[in-house]
C-alpha cells in the first residue's frame, strides 16, 4: 500500500506542478493575441457627413486631404495636406479652399484652417483670390474669418488687407486696413 500511496502522491505533485507552469506560462502570454484593427478603407460615418478614400464630407464643406486622424470619440480631428476643399453656401458650393493643416470640430462642422491657405470663389468672373494663414469657418453663424494679414489677388493685382469676415447670411464683407494700390478701368 505504501508503494501506491508514493505513486499517487508523485503524481499529484507532477499535476500540481504541470498546471501551475501552464498557469504562469499563460499570464506571461496574455495580451499578446490582440485582433488587427479593422482596414483603414471602410468609411467612418459621421452625423452629417463621411469620411472615405482621402475625402471627408459634410453638409456645409468637404475636403480631399493627405493625411486625417480624427479623435477616438469622431467628434474632432486634424487634417493635412487639404487640396480641392469646397465650403457651400445655401447647399452649392461656393468657395474652394486649400490649406497646409486644418482642425475641423465635427460636431459644429466649425473649422480652422492654419499654415499656406489659399482661398479661392468658384465660378468668380474676376476670377478673385486670398492667400493667408489663418481661416476660421464658424458654421452656426455661417461666417468666414480671416483675422492675420491676407493677401487679395484679382487681374494681376494685389492687396493686403489686415482682415477679412464673410457673413454668408446676410451677404456682407468686412475689411480691415487695406494697403496697395488698385487700377479701375471702366
Amino acid at each position: 500500500m505504501s508503494r501506491r500511496k508514493a505513486l499517487l502522491r508523485r503524481l499529484a505533485i507532477g499535476g500540481g506542478l504541470l498546471l501551475f507552469v501552464y498557469v504562469v506560462v499563460e499570464i506571461v502570454l496574455a495580451g499578446r493575441g490582440v485582433p488587427p484593427l479593422p482596414p483603414a478603407q471602410t468609411p467612418i460615418e459621421l452625423r452629417g457627413g463621411h469620411v472615405l478614400n482621402n475625402h471627408i464630407t459634410t453638409k456645409s464643406w468637404s475636403f480631399d486631404y493627405d493625411r486625417a486622424r480624427l479623435s477616438p470619440d469622431g467628434l474632432s480631428g486634424s487634417v493635412d495636406g487639404v487640396r480641392n476643399g469646397i465650403v457651400f453656401r445655401k447647399g452649392k458650393p461656393y468657395l474652394r479652399i486649400s490649406a497646409k493643416h486644418i482642425t475641423v470640430n465635427i460636431s459644429t462642422l466649425d473649422f480652422t484652417a492654419v499654415g499656406k491657405v489659399h482661398i479661392e470663389r468658384i465660378d468668380d468672373p474676376e476670377k478673385r483670390s486670398f492667400d493667408t494663414d489663418l481661416v476660421t469657418w464658424t458654421n452656426d453663424a455661417k461666417v468666414l474669418r480671416m483675422a492675420h494679414p491676407s493677401y487679395v489677388h484679382s487681374g494681376g493685382q494685389t492687396l493686403v488687407i489686415t482682415n477679412i469676415t464673410v457673413n454668408f447670411d446676410d451677404d456682407s464683407i468686412r475689411l480691415g486696413k487695406v494697403s496697395g494700390g488698385v487700377e479701375l478701368h471702366r
